[in-house]
């Protein structure tokens, strides 16, 4: 064992119990985030617009501050990009998070000195939970990549700017900048493809120990390392390989092609980071929920998922939380985010602590006929069908067809990319349409009463969703495949894709 794993253990003992304190006060933490950023924010701008002044109470603030999205939230946030002060939070931003918007264009999400740190926190603290409960601390000693953004920044009326990824990469800790890949000159290459190539290029014969990214794009890191390897397991290339850490999107789907092509399960840990906040953490690996990070300068609110859409939907603070229960997730930030729907739906796993699962997208989701079938169901009954069949399911999304062909009724077309095709191509989808029946009961009325017939799969070819990230200029980075839509957009994108 290295000097740096060494002395990683017993700064990872001091960093849980830090965290015990946080899994055991979470409320009153969160009280006291909630009083410190309504104290600072009193003489900003919109604090004085939504009378901080006189909020005292949880109640006092639902009664001044609505929820808003990113484009209620714009006025603001143009005068903050146009370099005016005390506008959201006192000051300047730090940065300004460049990220893709599906109704806004390019958005611009404030990071202030006050929020960067607890992105950089988090990051090191999940990993080093997973070195106090595993007592596997050799990865420190080797190499890591993290597959990112480029760290090139722009400015932006005297505010630095770009993407959430390529921004962490200037806080690296100087303890991991040895250990670091790719290197700054490859990192800044902006074309996703030929970025992938040089890295793996650069990293083919390093002893890499952590892998970290979005689930999509490391594949396609792995796929590329096996080609020019003749079709070698990652394990034979990195024998050192023992930790990929994730987030961005659930792991679920993806997991048995990535552990086919490691070549064995590997450990995992899930991470929940956003330009907004870094939210939670997996901090254990014997259960799936992500700790909630209740400190770190976020003040979080819940409205019950079924009520999003409604003109007063209820509005809770975390200590009215149910288990089990789909909430859409409101930030409240020390960059200056205030009532901010951030657009994920989450779950509580856990009330002591509080874990939560991301279980999908609040405007992704399917509800043509009345179904609100949502992300987290449609992947379990895809994936439980898959795992049990043996099919390995590369990437897929979903949309209805409201008008099928005369005489058909309605349906929810599935669009697969499989890397091993089923059997029975009918059998599989009337299972995976069995399984959705019994996560969503509405879905189930739907097909009892003839109003919708079983699910149609369309198979498509390989690297299908990566054509069709690469024509849409969204191939790697932070960029994702939505799994549901509402309408038909990326479904006649598609077609020219099926077998």
């Amino acid at each position: 064992m290295g000097l740096k794993a060494a002395l990683s253990k017993p700064f990872a003992a001091i960093i849980n119990r830090r965290l015990n304190k946080l899994r055991k006060n979470a409320v009153e933490l969160q009280q006291k985030t909630f009083e410190h950023l309504i104290g600072f924010a009193k003489q900003t701008e919109f604090g004085k617009d939504h009378h901080f002044e006189q909020i005292s109470t949880y109640d006092d603030f639902k009664k001044n501050v609505p929820i808003r999205d990113y484009e209620d939230l714009r006025p603001y946030i143009d005068r903050v990009t146009k370099g005016e002060e005390n506008v959201l939070w006192p000051g300047k931003p730090a940065y300004l998070s460049k990220t893709s918007g599906t109704t806004s264009g390019v958005k611009y999400i404030p990071i202030s000195k006050e929020s960067m740190p607890e992105h950089i926190k988090a990051a090191r603290n999940a990993l080093l939970s997973y070195i106090h409960e595993t007592g596997k601390a050799d990865f420190v000693d080797g190499k890591m990549i993290f597959l990112q953004g480029s760290p090139v920044l722009d400015v932006k009326a005297g505010i630095s700017t770009g993407r959430l990824s390529g921004i962490v990469a200037h806080h690296v800790p100087a303890y991991l900048q040895k250990n670091r890949m790719p290197s700054y000159e490859i990192n800044c290459i902006e074309d996703w493809e030929q970025k992938v190539d040089a890295i793996v290029t650069e990293t083919k014969d390093l002893d890499m120990r952590l892998i970290s990214g979005i689930p999509p794009w490391c594949q396609m890191y792995f796929d590329r390392l096996s080609a020019i390897s003749g079709g070698k397991k990652i394990k034979d290339i990195f024998p050192n390989f023992k930790l990929f850490v994730h987030g961005g999107v659930n792991f679920e789907p993806y997991r048995a092609r990535i552990e086919e092509t490691i070549g064995f399960p590997i450990d995992a840990i899930e991470t929940y980071p956003a330009s907004e906040g870094f939210i939670a953490f997996q901090d254990s690996q014997k259960d799936k929920g992500l700790l909630l990070m209740v400190d770190s300068g976020i003040f979080y609110e819940f409205i019950p998922a079924e009520e999003f859409f409604n003109e007063n939907p209820t509005r809770i603070s975390l200590k009215d939380v149910e288990l089990d229960k789909n909430y859409a997730l409101i930030l409240n930030t020390s960059a200056g985010l205030w009532g901010y729907s951030l657009g994920d739906t989450v779950k509580f796993m856990s009330k002591n602590p509080y874990k939560i699962i991301v279980s999908g997208r609040i405007k992704h989701y399917i509800s043509a006929f009345g179904e609100h079938v949502i992300g987290e169901e449609v992947e379990q009954a895809l994936m439980s069908v898959a795992n049990q069949q043996g099919v390995d399911v590369i990437e897929f999304t979903v949309a209805p067809q409201v008008n099928p062909p005369q005489g058909q009724l309605p349906y929810h077309e599935w669009f697969i990319e499989f890397g091993k095709l089923p059997k029975d191509l009918k059998i599989f989808a009337l299972e995976v349409d069995k399984a959705l029946q019994k996560k969503n009961i509405y879905y189930f009325d739907l097909i009892e009463g003839n109003i919708l017939q079983p699910l149609v799969i369309q198979t498509l070819k390989k690297d299908t969703f990566i054509n069709y990230m690469r024509s849409q200029g969204k191939l790697g980075g932070q960029n994702k495949v939505p799994r549901l839509a509402n309408d038909r957009k990326i479904a006649d994108e598609l077609k020219e894709y099926i077998i």
